[in-house]
């Protein structure tokens, strides 16, 4: 499987961002599109370069549900290359084996699913509540009623939370797919129509979770809802959220606890991403932008089959100023997806248009 084929695309890892989302995203679009891949450099300019347990977790998990080819999937690993199969759709199970992020494998095999032909079952073991990426509220509250939009029938589960270092989070996801993804404009955010700041702590006092939520509430102004939950987990561990529902979409901005870290540090970090947000004035936070950029790619390059036809291809949505994940992952995709994209900025906001390929160019 080492050499070359006119059919591979070579990916340089350390490109942009440079982290696990080149690698994660990679795997997701050779398996939709069929094209073989060659990544060097992998998490180049980490400070534990290679990769890791949840990235060779998520790595494996696609190519299982295509039953496709892997070479250099291994621990530490900086050079991979996968021939993918056809997609299969079934019911899976996955496991990192550590506290690594229990959702980040999920979103790797996703997007595959989402037109893949028929119903699946995922169940994914490891962390659920993590520091730096999506948490399973962001996941099951944010992301998947945008995706539902879009025509699959996504729902997922909690069967266990799962906090660092302990690990042990379940989680279930149950997909219904489409012949192909539907687009739509998300430009406002709209009226907002409830707000709650949610703790949820295992094993710890309870005042912890009383002070995080009393804070945001106090210091946002807010007539919010407060929500403090106690759970049980594999091993202590503590989670803060801010969700604001407003009309057309949800967001959500959270942190997570730490050992040593005062309850009111922990919620004034989800303070400060509430006001970035709410002073931006854009319906599509920085890090719901990062998710939102390959499922709307894919409405505007993929065909689908007959059955899709008449649907909407592409679609837009307004956002603050991209981060390097985003730049990173629109790069990507122009690797793998024939499709027009544009962004256009203006007054710190960032309208991104996704449309189908000119028919006229080759």
């Amino acid at each position: 499987m080492s050499v070359n084929s006119d059919n591979e695309i070579t990916i340089k890892g350390s490109y942009g961002e440079g982290g696990g989302q080149i690698v994660r995203s990679s795997m997701a679009l050779s398996a939709i599109t069929g094209r073989d891949i060659h990544i060097y450099r992998v998490r180049a300019g980490r400070s534990k370069p290679g990769l890791k347990r949840q990235h060779l977790t998520a790595v494996r998990a696609v190519a299982e549900i295509c039953d496709g080819e892997l070479e250099g999937d291994q621990l530490q690993s900086a050079e991979l290359r996968f021939r993918p199969g056809s997609v299969t759709p079934g019911e899976y199970r996955f496991s990192v084996g550590s506290a690594g992020s229990a959702m980040l494998v999920l979103q790797t095999v996703l997007p595959p699913l989402l037109t893949s032909g028929g119903p699946s079952t995922i169940h994914v073991e490891g962390g659920t509540h993590n520091d730096w990426v999506p948490s399973f509220d962001f996941i099951n509250r944010v992301y998947l009623p945008l995706i539902r939009r879009m025509g699959p029938d996504v729902t997922a589960t909690l069967n266990d939370y799962g906090f660092y270092p302990a690990g042990g989070g379940r989680v279930t996801v149950q997909i219904n797919p489409v012949p192909a993804l539907s687009g739509f404009d998300l430009t406002e955010s709209g009226r907002v129509q409830r707000q709650v700041v949610r703790a949820v702590s295992s094993g710890l006092p309870a005042h912890v979770g009383e002070r995080e939520t009393q804070r945001v509430v106090r210091r946002l102004n807010w007539r919010a809802e407060e929500e403090n939950l106690s759970v049980p987990s594999a091993g202590p561990g503590n989670f803060l959220c801010a969700e604001i529902r407003c009309q057309h979409i949800t967001e959500l901005f959270s942190a997570v606890g730490r050992k040593g870290v005062r309850a009111e540090k922990v919620a004034d970090s989800v303070i400060r991403q509430v006001k970035t947000w709410k002073k931006s004035g854009a319906p599509v936070g920085e890090y719901l932008a990062d998710q939102l950029i390959l499922p709307f790619a894919l409405s505007a390059a993929m065909h689908g089959s007959a059955e899709a036809r008449g649907i909407r291809r592409g679609g837009s949505f307004v956002t603050g100023p991209l981060s390097e994940h985003a730049k990173t992952q629109i790069w990507l995709l122009h690797r793998f997806l024939k499709l027009r994209m544009e962004v256009n900025e203006h007054d710190g906001r960032v309208t991104l248009t996704f449309e189908p390929p000119d028919p006229s160019i080759d």
